[in-house]
């Protein structure tokens, strides 16, 4: 199945602590459903001083998020949308907004 949220593509969040917050996909994980977005559920993890890293202290990263928890953003509204599929006029499969029509992909 394709997927509906790839990498690199800017989403908002519908829910939970960062609600409203827009993003982009840094990483998608789609055997857990997850994605993880920039700037959004940062956690901070405490660290031993190692060879790797002789600093140590606490180190704040994004944490991966439920996919359903985020919503594409419309490219011409910059709103929240759904996304569907259709093949264009060269026969391939590609991503629009089911707000606006528009295409995703380019």
């Amino acid at each position: 199945m394709a997927a509906r949220i790839r990498k690199g593509d800017t989403v908002i969040i519908l829910t939970g602590k960062d609600k409203g917050v827009k993003g982009q996909v840094l990483k998608s994980i789609p055997d857990e459903s997850r994605v993880v977005v920039s700037g959004v559920n940062i956690k901070a993890r405490h660290t031993k001083p190692s060879q790797a890293d002789p600093q140590g202290g606490i180190k704040r990263n994004e944490a991966p998020i439920h996919v359903s928890n985020v919503a594409h953003v419309d490219p011409t509204s910059g709103k929240p949308t759904r996304v569907g599929f259709k093949t264009d006029d060269k026969g391939r499969k590609v991503r629009f907004a089911k707000r606006s029509g528009e295409s995703i992909d380019g």
